[in-house]
């Protein structure tokens, strides 16, 4: 079968009987001049359209612009696939996953940027089936689909007017897109919507098609928001397929979600703060330290400390992995108190706590920084669950298992950010994890959260019952495994538990994924979700660990929100903060 390639290393998505890969038309470059991000990419809003035809040009035009400034990003790109299965009940429930994380790059000539050790982030390669029937997902087959065509042209597309509609506050005219015979393999199909001042694309449903003999594209949901001022990038893509057969009438089916983030990679390391220096007179510059002497070897050795875990935080955040302090640390932090104070610790220095962007469910500490993922806290029912993983880390904090004080030296920061996890190791033994987790119950005993932990022994249950099916969800990179296929983190609060009734739709064991953290997938910044109270009316909408379809609120930015957020960011990135 022959392949196709644009220009550009990015791949579609395409399963054929034997592989998953690209199949996209051959086209030519119209990309337009890049301009910066930075900077308004329109001074105002585009004087309307006089015609549907005249829509059809700008939204052409805008789509290369599009193309034009991806080459110039690097989002970090997540992809988490959920293969299904008929349960008992003949409703489909996850049999399996799939991870992927790298850093995008649609420049010409790219090399692999995987930060899994996967093939594909650049390199156009065919994933071959690992058996008869398996299916080997490439990761750029879903970060393909940030882009609808990079030839997007009218004379390879039929448009109709559907209706105008809001997504969130943006009104949007609403396209159904056909690619014309003989247009070309890998062409759109589906509906794309247009937010109706500049005529962006703020979101595409379809897939690519014709598709060669043989050979299927996936159905995919992309979503696009404004970032700044003019400029809309990618931000997340929901992919389904429930009855796709291919050899044999074999079915392929499967979620996924993709995200992308870290797209201000210039400033997710605090360059812009050199740019804000100002030079001080010398009679107003007074020392802050309150010892007016060396520090003792006890207090030297903390420094030492601090240095390694300032060193390992600090390349974390700007890489793009660890989000900036922010208000959720701050929540985090309220419950790592509650357990300090009621326990009568005095730990020096203090405690503190930080959120890790991606997806499978892990928590680790870094000297004395707690690190939780984001997908942990999505998943999390209640505070006395949280207070459960803040225990375990508090722990091993209190208990003094120690950070590798080799990385207080800057030259073990000097790594492509893609070893980020051959080079940073934050796991325990076997034998500290025990003794933190014998610790924590100690701790949580004497907390507030003492008579509230059934709902923690109910989350662990459902995670033991799901691990089995999910062992890339809690597979980590950085720490400790919360859960195997044979043991559970805290185990003793099992027995603390209820029984785990999947079909109860009063007993919430456990959240789906992305229901509780936003993300800003410019700035890296986060805020806590509090989601309206949904009654549930089947126990299929429990959803626990589960993948869904994103709907984000689409809001327009403006430079005066982007000065805003700016002056937020400057005043938690500040010292006092850190």
């Amino acid at each position: 079968m022959k392949v196709a390639m644009r220009k550009f290393r990015v791949i579609l998505p395409l399963i054929a009987a034997s592989l998953l890969v690209a199949a996209p038309a051959s086209c030519q470059d119209h990309a337009s001049p890049p301009v910066s991000v930075n900077q308004p990419a329109v001074s105002s809003p585009a004087a309307p359209a006089s015609s549907f035809d005249q829509v059809m040009d700008r939204v052409v035009q805008r789509e290369h612009f599009f193309v034009a400034q991806m080459r110039h990003l690097h989002p970090l790109v997540e992809t988490y696939i959920q293969k299904l299965k008929d349960d008992k009940d003949n409703n489909l429930a996850p049999a399996s996953d799939q991870y992927f994380l790298g850093r995008l790059d649609m420049s010409d000539g790219t090399a692999d940027h995987s930060f899994m050790g996967e093939p594909g982030f650049g390199h156009r390669m065919l994933a071959k089936l690992t058996s008869l029937y398996a299916m080997k997902f490439l990761p750029l087959g879903f970060a393909q689909m940030v882009v609808l065509d990079t030839d997007f042209q009218k004379k390879y597309y039929d448009f109709t007017f559907v209706r105008r509609e809001f997504l969130g506050e943006i009104r949007c005219l609403v396209i159904d897109v056909q690619p014309k015979k003989d247009a070309g393999n890998g062409r759109f199909i589906g509906r794309i919507w247009v937010e109706d001042q500049d005529y962006n694309i703020v979101r595409f449903n379809g897939t690519y098609g014709p598709h060669p003999r043989s050979s299927f594209y996936l159905h995919f949901d992309s979503w696009r928001l404004n970032m700044r001022p003019g400029i809309w990038l990618p931000a997340y893509v929901y992919s389904e397929e429930t009855d796709l057969h291919y050899r044999l009438h074999h079915a392929l089916r499967f979620k996924a979600q993709t995200r992308l983030w870290a797209y201000d990679l210039q400033h997710l390391g605090h360059n812009e703060e050199f740019t804000q220096i100002t030079v001080d007179s010398p009679e107003t510059v007074h020392d802050q330290s309150v010892a007016e002497q060396d520090p003792t070897p006890v207090e030297s050795e903390r420094m030492w400390q601090r240095q390694a875990e300032d060193n390992a935080v600090e390349r974390l955040q700007k890489i793009g992995l660890l989000a900036p302090p922010g208000d959720v640390d701050k929540v985090l932090l309220t419950v790592v108190n509650n357990l300090i104070v009621t326990n009568n610790l005095d730990i020096q220095p203090d405690v503190r706590c930080r959120v890790l962007l991606t997806t499978p469910l892990e928590s680790f500490t870094i000297g004395h920084t707690i690190v939780i993922s984001r997908g942990l806290l999505d998943v999390l029912p209640d505070e006395a669950s949280l207070a459960m993983v803040l225990a375990h880390e508090l722990s091993h904090i209190v208990l003094g298992h120690r950070l590798d004080t080799s990385l207080a030296f800057d030259d073990r920061m000097f790594f492509p950010d893609q070893d980020t996890f051959e080079r940073m190791d934050f796991n325990h033994s076997p034998a500290d994890e025990a003794a933190a987790d014998k610790k924590a119950l100690e701790l949580l005993d004497k907390s507030p959260y003492k008579d509230k932990l059934s709902t923690a022994g109910l989350f662990l249950k459902a995670l033991q019952d799901r691990a089995p099916d999910l062992p890339h969800l809690i597979s980590p990179h950085l720490g400790n495994s919360l859960a195997n296929s044979k043991s559970v983190r805290m185990s003793a609060l099992l027995n603390t538990a209820p029984q785990l009734e999947v079909r109860n739709t009063d007993q919430i064991a456990a959240l789906p994924l992305g229901g509780r953290i936003k993300l800003d997938p410019w700035s890296n910044r986060i805020e806590l979700q509090k989601p309206r109270a949904v009654a549930l009316t089947s126990p299929q909408e429990k959803l626990p660990f589960e993948v869904t379809p994103f709907f984000p609120f689409l809001t327009r930015l403006n430079s005066a929100s982007v000065d805003r957020v700016a002056q937020s960011g400057s005043s938690a990135d500040s010292p006092q903060n850190k």
